[in-house]
């Protein structure tokens, strides 16, 4: 119980890391949720974003759903038009056989909002490099699918399941194999799941983000490589994404942060503390440029224990993904 009570003021403590880190590295995440919360003030309204929260008790889980509606919101938030709904909970990566079952029951639930509403046939892409650890959870959740067999007319839901790999691995876009067994298979919508970058260290296992508007592999670390959404693919495409690494920047604008407010607690320091306080985020982000190697800036970090991580939360995402096969149409 000890690693649930120490999360719960996460939240807030990603809010501050928000604001500090958007104008330094603004390409390097994936969650609308770290882009919402890097806005000066309260949280209050940014045109063309609308945002929702609830909170599951039992899980201690936060959902956030942020909805971009228009092209002010484009532009504000850096992500394309749609929506994008966003777990956190410490039961993510903590959590027992049982809370693991209602985490894909919930997984579950938002998927049926985003999906198409009378769906019959989908196909599951796992996206990333099953040879390296941090880029896995996309292949290793299509080991624990309940793959479909040819149903020959039979009037239950099917799914299909791919691992295209990488483009290293094939020498072909991931999008444009994905496309062609689209073309081939003609599936009714794609779930696409890939490993993300966050900019919140506490963010890393603890959140899964399922969006109704694609994915761009790799831009988290900026890879940029060809959208895997519908205006490629021409059927809908969801993407659900678990942060795995974190830049080593960030975390080195965590430190500063974290010394400043030791500076400003003791009396020989406070002058200090209150002098470094006043740097915007790109004066912070110089004095950190020009303490640091600059191979720093290049380096994404992950967990020790990312075998485990990704392990479980493969099995929390297939289990809510299999959950949808149930339905009957």
């Amino acid at each position: 119980m000890g690693t649930i009570k120490k999360y719960r003021n996460v939240k807030e403590n990603n809010k501050k890391i928000g604001k500090s880190m958007w104008k330094q590295k603004q390409d390097l995440f994936d969650l609308a949720v770290e882009a919402r919360e890097s806005f000066i003030g309260d949280g209050g309204e940014i045109s063309g974003v609308v945002l929702e929260e609830e909170t599951i008790e039992s899980l201690n889980m936060n959902i956030t759903t942020v909805e971009i509606i228009n092209e002010q919101g484009v532009q504000a938030m850096k992500k394309p038009m749609g929506t994008y709904i966003t777990l956190e909970s410490p039961w993510l990566l903590y959590g027992t056989k049982d809370s693991n079952q209602e985490c894909s029951q919930v997984v579950s639930n938002i998927l049926t909002k985003l999906l198409p509403l009378e769906w019959k046939k989908m196909l599951v892409v796992g996206l990333g490099n099953k040879e390296l650890t941090v880029d896995a959870l996309g292949p290793k959740t299509m080991e624990f699918l309940h793959i479909s067999p040819s149903d020959k007319g039979e009037e239950k839901k099917k799914i299909c399941a791919i691992s295209p790999g990488v483009m290293a691995q094939t020498g072909m876009e991931t999008a444009e194999i994905i496309l062609g067994i689209v073309k081939e298979t003609k599936p009714d919508c794609v779930i696409a799941i890939d490993a993300l970058a966050a900019r919140s260290v506490y963010r890393l296992g603890t959140t899964i983000q399922m969006t109704d508007t694609g994915i761009e592999p790799g831009s988290g670390v900026g890879n940029h490589r060809l959208g895997i959404n519908e205006q490629t693919l021409k059927v809908p495409v969801i993407a659900i994404g678990v942060p795995t690494v974190v830049a080593a920047s960030t975390i080195a604008c965590d430190t500063l942060d974290a010394f400043v407010s030791v500076l400003k607690q003791e009396a020989k320091t406070s002058e200090i503390g209150k002098t470094l306080e006043q740097f915007d985020p790109e004066e912070k982000h110089q004095l950190l440029k020009s303490l640091l190697p600059p191979q720093i800036t290049n380096l994404f970090v992950a967990p020790k224990d990312m075998d485990d991580m990704v392990h479980t939360l493969s099995h929390i995402l297939s289990e809510g993904i299999n959950l949808l096969e149930k339905d009957t149409i």
